[in-house]
């Protein structure tokens, strides 16, 4: 046997920074939306140029990006984000308990899902616009109006991603748990719904996508004096007839939605990639 099969190999290769990881990580998750950004200023741009509408109606995307870096330098515009992301993550919070508790009840107990299955379903399909003359009816023009509706907007849909979920976690799984001795209790906490995690999130990125747009639809029907909102923003824009200041607010609705929404996407992909579900991503 030659000396050479002997000697064993070492690998020069210098090893990655430890931060050098996680910068790709963040690097492959925010190209994509800096990218699609991009996109939608450029078709903006060519639809300016196209003289479609005069530039007092649509400006041009400098135009707007200019107002929005103004608008950055105020006090009033990050007390609106401030207030419209308060009432996101308080609706979204309580519709995640409801949405939650009525799913796993839902997907328990088969009268109760015979009874209320297809209504959740009919409930999520619902347009959150058609719940504020009764919320408004119900409240007035108050927080809990549009609390109200962001949570009708919310909860059907991270229901039915717990119900899906449990749904499809194998019997097996459910036979194995009850051999080895699991109460119903730590059954459905220690099994079934781990199991069912990628449904539940699912779910829960639906859900999120129902509350924003249900919150959008409230804070420009339901205005509050002294609470500045993005949706209130919007409405005045509208009334004063400042298309930038308008279409500025839009851009920023459009990348906090974004910005969570790969919140939830890049949890999702983690998730799906511990069981060996998304290997080549």
């Amino acid at each position: 046997m030659s000396a050479d099969v002997l000697t064993p190999v070492v690998d020069d290769t210098p090893a990655a920074p430890p931060g050098a990881g996680r910068a790709r990580l963040i690097y492959g998750w925010l190209w994509p939306k800096a990218l699609a950004i991009v996109l939608v200023l450029a078709f903006w741009q060519v639809i300016v140029w196209s003289g479609w509408r005069p530039t007092y109606v649509l400006p041009a995307p400098a135009e707007t990006l200019q107002t929005l870096g103004g608008m950055l330098g105020t006090e009033r515009f990050w007390s609106a984000i401030t207030t419209t992301l308060t009432r996101a993550v308080i609706g979204f919070a309580l519709a995640l308990v409801i949405g939650t508790t009525i799913g796993v009840l839902v997907a328990r107990i088969r009268p109760l899902r015979l009874a209320v299955g297809s209504l959740i379903t009919g409930l999520q399909t619902m347009p959150s616009i058609a719940w504020f003359p009764l919320a408004i009816l119900l409240f007035g023009l108050d927080e809990q109006a549009i609390m109200f509706v962001v949570v009708l907007g919310a909860a059907p849909s991270i229901a039915n991603g717990v119900i899906s979920g449990i749904d499809h976690v194998p019997p097996a799984f459910t036979r194995l748990g009850r051999v080895l001795g699991a109460s119903p209790v730590s059954l459905y906490r220690d099994i079934v719904l781990p199991a069912a995690m990628p449904g539940y999130v699912a779910g829960l990125t639906q859900g999120w996508a129902f509350a924003w747009r249900s919150l959008m639809a409230g804070e420009l029907l339901v205005i509050i004096a002294e609470k500045p909102s993005l949706g209130a923003q919007l409405e005045f824009a509208r009334q004063f007839s400042k298309a930038p200041q308008l279409l500025a607010t839009m851009l920023v609705i459009l990348i906090l939605g974004m910005l969570v929404d790969g919140l939830f996407s890049s949890y999702s992909r983690r998730l799906r990639r511990r069981r060996g579900l998304d290997v080549g991503v």
